[in-house]
């Protein structure tokens, strides 16, 4: 026990012999012993038990981690035997649900009931809903819930978590679902609830096959023909849910179970709205389920076409092409069907000519004309949206509908938009009190997230207090830390090693931290993941500022940086470099080699560096000129790597890089292996702050990129996820945007995952606004990565089309100008062309672009058919040659 939970006990009077024999009991852990000795006690000894078990549950609550024990041998004791205490349900439900007293023990179900055999029915009934309230421990304590209300003869509580612990124990009961369902009694009151939840069940994730024992949707199906579950209120459940929305995978089973009831002809009359509005913004799937349903209404003649009209205008606005092809055939039959109804049905043809597949722009128009009637209201109204036909129809639609539906002759000319270029902002100076100083530590300490920025103000704030009065920055900083675990001696004993990040400096001015002689020093290994290397070099910062503040602290640090991202105005360095020999200080050497890192390559700031006339100046000298170049980047395919199946690498791209032999040589040893020769492979473990590492090396981006990119590779060959994260940091550093950052673009463009071909845009992008985007080079990557099957060409369109719907239009022509090369003369698997060649067209008529056809297009534009490759290739070279000047044409 603590000092404070010993004192109460011994000020308080001590229980009697029962109620001692129950504490003894708790503190063994016997917890089977329990139910007869709780039944000698009398009201007011049961009170008295419940205060002392509440001192022994605080005093657990104050032990260390070390005691765990010792604290899951009592805690289901202490949980029985409070509960058996508890002179109300609500206080017994607050202790049989407390999370400190579970961790990941199972509640003793037998021996609570058995401790509580002898309350009211109404009051087990009040205890089994309180807990079935309780959202984070409600599914787990689904037994003892059901067993309340066995005992009680209420009603089952219906809360999410409670369903969700009925479901699941009708998979584990060893019997088929249907016959658990049939024998449960609470099924038809039950099911129609699991429909509610804010969440889907996680029982209905194990759909498996539609005869396995235990599919949902089928065992539901066969209850509800047999009449144990009322089939309507099914059927409105689960079309309610699904009007409620969510996400595909939420809605999947919803779909399952519709499916499973098969809906008559006349359920599927009485829900025809309900259709209609899940063919507007529901899921693919479940949009596509509700279409078919409205299709087959319509070919029984029960939707009006004033219904269909109605369902067409969400429809022909959604992108999937599918749905929208089944909704103009709908239209059409419909237009055959019934004549009549064209002046209600053909103005929503006007929706699918601005959809972004030609192919049905090219359908709508067809549609147009079979059945356009003399309206001159409907005529007009379709020329209206006639300019939003691609110009491959326009003349066609001016055939169709007359001169209004000509492009107007005064559109604005093309104009390109790119986001405003990366700004390098100038870094706010470190906290000027010790005051402000301290709460910016405790944020960075407390915070899992803390930017670059915070992090280099709060480590320079350190070491300038430091050094002008590390009395009065302790003072601060102690009570904005209190809660650090490192300034416990008894905790902190366990630790052997250094403190991470800024809490070694913090504990250096605190003369706290851990207090077994520690480990030592951090230092970078070989390996094929350069992330180590960074978090040496890190931790050798930390550790020299703090070295000094326990010896003779330094006024400042050199490497503070004077931008934004890292980087280090040359000439802010060598002020910094004056200022200390103005001083006769010495700069630390892992400061001094992190700030030339950092520093901006300005040959202009040569001699000003060597008029110093101290060591630091002449060496901050050479590095501005030739000794700071980066390391020579070197591309290779690299051969297949065979290994464990989730692990082998097919041919792929990547790049190593040299030596610097200025690091090796004359930087400290913690940072030499940021000097040595790497050759790229495909083992990497995710580094966590990619911010961090621009930071170390801001003005080496192309470095960076290339160490990067067997985790960018990895996001598309594998299931890599968050490796494209760090390409619009590398996109808005310093350095020259060469051939290592625009490889990794490529192959970003190409991952896995949406958000990180995101990424990718974002630094294709930005390199485009700051001029530094070379579309030759980043094109021919694409072709050699689409040629080794690292980007599929799927994912490229995605990527690409996001780009060209930001307003750059002119911009992916470009790129694609040089990718499709590698498509069209049969180096790159031609999968997928279709896609590629359709946005090319579309950059192309939008940004009236006018350049030479890309090789082999004129060929592929030349065979016969209507294939989506040829219509494209068709397109795209008409396209180029519409845009082409006079005089050339």
């Amino acid at each position: 026990m603590n000092a404070t939970a010993r004192e109460t006990t011994a000020s308080a009077p001590q229980p009697d012999v029962p109620a001692q024999g129950i504490l003894t009991a708790v503190r063994a852990g016997r917890t089977a012993h329990l139910p007869e000795l709780l039944k000698a006690l009398n009201r007011a000894q049961r009170r008295e038990v419940l205060a002392e078990l509440k001192v022994l549950r605080v005093d657990l609550r104050s032990q260390g981690w070390e005691n765990w024990r010792e604290r899951d041998l009592m805690n289901p004791s202490l949980v029985v035997a409070a509960a058996g205490c508890a002179g109300g349900a609500a206080a017994a439900a607050s202790w049989i649900a407390a999370r400190d007293l579970r961790r990941w023990q199972a509640l003793p179900t037998g021996i609570l009931l058995d401790v509580l055999s002898d309350r009211e029915p109404i009051w087990l009934g009040d205890l089994a809903h309180r807990l079935a309230a309780r959202a984070a421990t409600a599914e787990q304590d689904y037994p003892l819930i059901r067993a309340l209300v066995d005992l009680a003869g209420c009603a089952m509580p219906t809360t999410d978590g409670c369903l969700e612990g009925w479901a699941s124990s009708l998979l584990i009961s060893h019997v088929p679902l249907v016959d658990a369902l049939r024998r449960d009694p609470y099924t038809a009151e039950l099911v129609p609830r699991l429909f509610e939840t804010a969440e889907p069940s996680s029982s209905f994730g194990r759909l498996g096959e539609p005869t396995g024992p235990y599919h949902w949707p089928t065992a539901l199906a066969t209850l509800a023909e047999e009449g144990l579950i009322d089939r309507t209120v099914l059927l409105d459940a689960c079309t309610a849910r699904l009007l409620r929305g969510g996400t595909a995978p939420q809605l999947k089973p919803y779909l399952a179970f519709l499916q499973a009831l098969r809906p008559t002809a006349e359920e599927e009359r009485e829900r025809a709205a309900d259709w209609i509005a899940l063919t507007s913004d529901a899921p693919s799937a479940v949009a596509g389920h509700a279409q078919q349903a409205l299709i087959r209404l319509a070919a029984s003649g029960d939707l009006t076409p004033r219904l269909v009209a109605d369902m067409s205008l969400t429809v022909l606005f959604r992108p999937e092409k599918k749905l929208v092809r089944a909704q103009l055939a709908l239209l059409g039959r419909e237009l055959v069907r019934v004549p009549a109804a064209a002046p209600e049905l053909l103005p929503v043809l006007g929706e699918a000519f601005g959809h972004g597949d030609t192919d049905i722009q090219e359908r709508a128009l067809k549609l147009a004309a079979a059945h356009l009637v003399e309206d001159p209201d409907v005529r007009a109204e379709l020329a209206e949206r006639a300019h939003l036909l691609s110009p491959l129809h326009r003349a066609r639609a001016v055939e169709v509908l007359g001169p209004d539906a000509a492009a107007p002759a005064d559109h604005a000319p093309y104009r390109e938009i790119l986001p405003p270029p990366p700004a390098q902002l100038r870094l706010e100076p470190a906290p000027q009190s010790v005051e402000e100083t301290a709460e910016l530590v405790a944020a960075v300490v407390n915070s899992r997230f803390a930017n670059v920025e915070e992090y280099e103000r709060a480590l320079d704030g350190l070491v300038r207090h430091a050094h002008q009065d590390r009395e009065a920055l302790a003072a601060a900083l102690r009570p904005a830390l209190a809660g650090c675990w490192w300034l416990d001696p008894v905790q902190s004993r366990h630790y052997t090693h250094d403190l991470p990040g800024i809490e070694h400096v913090a504990s250096a001015v605190l003369d706290a931290g851990p207090t077994h002689p520690p480990v030592p020093a951090l230092t970078a290994w070989r390996s094929d993941c350069h992330h180590p290397a960074f978090g040496a070099v890190a931790h050798a910062r930390v550790a020299e500022a703090a070295r000094h503040i326990t010896d003779r602290p330094l006024p400042f640090l050199l490497a503070f940086p004077t931008h934004t991202g890292g980087s280090l105005d040359p000439r802010t360095l060598i002020e910094r470099l004056g200022a200390y020999a103005r001083l006769g200080e010495t700069p630390g050497p892992a400061d001094f080699a992190q700030a030339l890192l950092r520093t901006r390559r300005d040959p202009t700031a040569i001699p000003e560096a060597a008029a110093l006339g101290t060591p630091e100046g002449d060496r901050l000298a050479a590095w501005l000129g030739e000794h700071g170049l980066p390391a020579a980047v070197t591309r290779r395919t690299a051969p297949p790597q065979t290994a464990r199946h989730y692990d082998a690498w097919p041919e792929h791209l990547t790049m190593d890089t040299g030596e610097r032999p200025t690091v090796l040589d004359g930087f400290p040893e913690p940072f030499r292996e940021l000097g040595q020769a790497r050759t790229a492979t495909g083992r990497c473990w995710d580094g966590g702050d990619d911010a961090s590492l621009v930071a170390t090396l801001p003005e080496d981006g192309e470095t960076l990129a290339a160490w990067s990119l067997p985790a960018i590779t990895s996001c598309a060959l594998h299931e890599g996820r968050g490796g494209t994260a760090v390409l619009p940091l590398l996109a808005s550093a310093g350095g020259a945007a060469g051939p290592a950052l625009h490889l990794a673009i490529a192959t970003g463009l190409g991952a896995r995952y949406p958000e990180d071909r995101l990424r990718a845009v974002d630094a294709l992008l930005t390199l485009a606004a700051r001029g530094e985007l070379d579309a030759v080079r980043l094109g021919f990557d694409l072709g050699e990565q689409l040629a080794l099957g690292t980007v599929k060409p799927g994912r490229l369109a995605d990527s690409l089309r996001t780009v060209a719907a930001t307003g750059a239009c002119a911009t992916t022509w470009s790129v694609l100008a040089a990718t499709l090369p590698a498509m069209l003369t049969g180096t790159a698997d031609p999968r997928g062309t279709g896609d590629l060649l359709e946005i090319a067209a579309d950059c192309v008529e939008r940004s009236e672009a006018a350049s030479p056809h890309p090789a082999g297009l004129a060929a592929v534009a030349a065979r016969g058919g209507r294939s989506r490759l040829v219509t494209q290739a068709a397109r795209l070279a008409e396209a180029l040659d519409r845009n082409q000047p006079a005089e050339a044409a």
